[in-house]
Parts: structure tokens; sequence; C-alpha cells
């Protein structure tokens, strides 16, 4: 069973040595920015507490969150304009400038450069989100699913190791003369550097260009000659418009709106995100109710360890999924087992066991939706309007990510934790009928 657009699209094999080479430098790029990220999330909030106090530390994570989201948008730009490889090496680089600041912020004990540094350290998040669109630009349209899951699930690998850097990392810092917990910062900047640089240095040919030339190169060849008579309307259309057009947010969303399956790729990373987000960021709280102060900790980092390992662990199973049932089925998937993970954790009460269980089908869940969905909308789209849609949806991801974890507060504080695994339920039930709604589709590089 195949997706909408994958039956009329034909293998290129003069492309698999180029793909081959990319999914391998993406795979060893992807472990190397996991453990920068990992690092800076395993000790950002303790740092931000000695500097600032609690309240400031978790003003810190959101400064992060939103900054990935935020840093979308000149990325997108960059991509579009020049290909993926710069547009990863600098979102890569203001993430190290933004851990950098961190660093200098630890030593002033400033609390606006904190921000502003943890805004920045965004984009190494940012680099490791939009690596895996890279990932299919030149892939067989049988093979996306898989290759797009094999590289999130390269980032397991970073992000599990990364706290064992932290400490080491500390430690050998301790004689640099940097504060406490700052160490792990300087840690992320060179693993940062070190990311952009081998990118810079290897990713070539560009993916993205190289399917751009492909997909221009078939046009090319499908279309019938031009005539010198304007269409019947009067006008005629630039052969470069459609580029121009991907360049903003605004186009992006326009090419959106206009196609079903965009649509629902969209959707359903950013609901599934929003929903994962919702519900994980208040477990801990929930497990503080039933825990003292000297188990919580342990019990919190069991629970959230295997909810990353549902997320992460079974993602080229979820991709190999989404290549043999198709991308719809997947998604559908996902929402079911976020459906069925907000009635575990929200029933379980106080029983540890059954809320864990509820954590890792979320987990497993978000996989669902964000590889589904990712690759949904990469195939959806022509090469030449692709990382300006990708970046719209990283952004509307991050943006309704960030949300959730700000209203999820409010709503444990108010109605409770099973009234907020009640809610994150219904903001995902809408995402089965858009995965269900069905229309006639054309191939992106026909329709445009």
């Amino acid at each position: 069973m195949t997706t909408d657009l994958t039956a009329s699209a034909r293998v290129r094999p003069d492309v698999a040595p180029i793909q081959r080479r990319t999914l391998s430098l993406l795979f060893g790029t992807q472990i190397i920015g996991g453990i920068g990220v990992t690092i800076g999330v395993a000790v950002g909030a303790l740092l931000a507490a000695r500097i600032a106090g609690t309240a400031v530390a978790g003003l810190t994570q959101s400064a992060a969150v939103v900054g990935a989201a935020l840093l979308a948008i000149p990325i997108t730009r960059i991509t579009n304009g020049h290909g993926r490889r710069p547009g990863l090496a600098v979102a890569y680089l203001v993430g190290a400038i933004g851990a950098v600041l961190v660093v200098f912020a630890a030593a002033t004990r400033s609390v606006p450069l904190l921000l502003l540094g943890s805004l920045l350290f965004g984009g190494g998040a940012a680099a490791n989100l939009q690596a895996r669109y890279a990932a299919v630009d030149l892939a067989e349209p049988a093979r996306r699913g898989r290759q797009l899951a094999l590289i999130v699930w390269a980032t397991t690998i970073g992000a599990v190791a990364a706290p064992n850097f932290a400490a080491l990392a500390d430690t050998v810092t301790d004689g640099w003369g940097l504060p406490p917990l700052a160490g792990p910062y300087a840690f992320s900047a060179a693993a940062f550097v070190l990311a952009a640089g081998v990118l810079l240095a290897l990713l070539r040919p560009d993916p993205l260009l190289t399917a751009r030339r492909l997909e221009a190169t078939d046009t090319a060849v499908a279309s019938p000659p031009p005539t010198t008579e304007p269409p019947a309307g009067g006008l005629t259309v630039a052969p470069t418009s459609v580029a121009r057009r991907g360049a903003g947010m605004r186009a992006a969303w326009q090419v959106v709106r206009d196609r079903p399956p965009a649509r629902l790729g969209v959707a359903a990373v950013a609901v599934g995100h929003a929903v994962m987000v919702a519900v994980m960021s208040m477990t801990p709280v929930r497990l503080g109710e039933s825990h003292g102060d000297a188990d919580v900790l342990r019990v919190v980092g069991i629970v959230l360890s295997l909810h990353i390992a549902g997320m992460y662990a079974l993602a080229p199973l979820v991709g190999w999924l989404a290549d043999r049932l198709g991308r719809r089925a997947v998604i559908l998937g996902g929402v079911a087992l976020l459906l069925a993970a907000c009635a575990i954790a929200g029933t379980a009460d106080h029983h540890t066991p059954q809320l864990t269980v509820g954590l890792v089908l979320l987990g497993l869940g978000w996989s669902g939706t964000m590889v589904g969905g990712s690759t949904l909308l990469s195939e959806s789209v022509p090469a030449t309007v692709r990382p300006s849609v990708q970046g719209f949806s990283d952004l509307t991801m991050g943006l309704a990510g960030a949300s959730a974890a700000a209203i999820s507060g409010f709503v444990m504080r108010a109605a409770g934790y099973p009234v907020l695994t009640l809610l994150a339920a219904i903001v995902a039930v809408p995402l089965v009928a858009l995965a269900l709604r069905r229309g006639p589709v054309a191939a992106p590089d026909r329709e445009d």
C-alpha cells in the first residue's frame, strides 16, 4: 500500500550513492548534535536556579524551546536560497553562540544574558529537527519513511550518552576557571561547531539542490515546448516564480492550505507534539504528589527515560510501517496511541506502573505522528517550496509545544492531572477526521 503521492514517482538509481553518503553524514551529526543539545538540557535548569532562582529555571527551558521554533524562520530562508548544508550549519553555529553566552552568563551571573543564550541555544535543536527533512530529499518513495525515521532515531544515541558527558565536562573544565555547571555548555558549543564543520566540509553535493535539479529536469522533459502565444488568461508564469514564492512563512502557509496532504502532515506533527508535551511536562509534578523527596527524582528519571525510549527507540519500525502501510495509517495509529496514553495516564491515580505505561504509549504515539506527518509533508510539496513548508511545520510544532507546556501548568493547578489528560485527548480527536478525509491529489511535480 502506498501513499497518495508515491505511486507515480520513479526510482533514480543515479542518486543512490549521494543518498547513502547524505544519510551517513546526517546520522553522525545527529549523534554529535544530540549530545550537544541534551548536555545543555541536563544541566540548564540547575544552572539557572543557581544564578537566579527556581522561577527563572523554567524560563530558560522555555526560551530554548521558543528559540528552536523561531529560528526555523531564518534557517528556512537560508536553506531555501542556498541548500541544506549552509542551513544546518548556521543553525548549529547559532546554537554554539548561545552555549557560549550561557557560559558567560554563569561567570557574570547575568540573567538577561542567560535568557538570550538559552534562546540562541535552541539553534542546536532546530538543526536536529531540520536534519530529518534532509534525509528524504533524495530518498526513494518506498523508503522515505524509514530513512527519515533513521535520522530521528540517531538523536536517541546522543540523548542517551549526553548525561554521562555532562558530568565529565564539568570535571574537565573545573580547572579552566569556569563556574560549576558551565562546563557542559562549553562542551555543547564544541559539539555544535564540530557538527557544523562536518556538514560544511562533507555534505556535498547538497541533497536539496540536487533534488531541485532533478525535478527541474524531469519537468522540462515531461512538459511540452513553450509557445509564443500567452495562455487564455493573458498571463505567463515565470519558471522561477515557485522558487521565489517559497521564500517566506506566508507563502508556505498558502502552499499548505492548498494541499490536503500537506495540511495533514503539519497538523499531525503539531498536534502530536502538543499532546505529548502537555502530558509529559506535568507528569513529574503528578509523581511528586505520591512520592517523597528521597524517591521522586529517581522515579521521575525512570519514567521519563522510558517515555523517551518510546519516542525514539522504535522510530525505525515506525518508519518501516509508514512505508508499508502508508503515512495516513501511521498517523492514525499514532493518534490512537496518544488517546490510549491519555486514558491510561489520566486514570492511573497514584499507581506509578500504570502511569509509566501511559507515558511509554505517549512516546510511541508522538513517534507515529512525527514520522508519518513529516514524511507525508515532505512528499506533498515540490522541492522548490519544500524548505519553506518544512520550516513552517517546525515553527508550528515548536509554538504548539511551548503553548501546551505553558497552559498545562495552569490546568494542572486548577483542575488536576486527570482533567489535563482529558483535554489533551480532546485536542487530538480532530486529527482523526482530518486523516480520514481524502480528496483528489496530484503529484507535486506535475501540479506545479
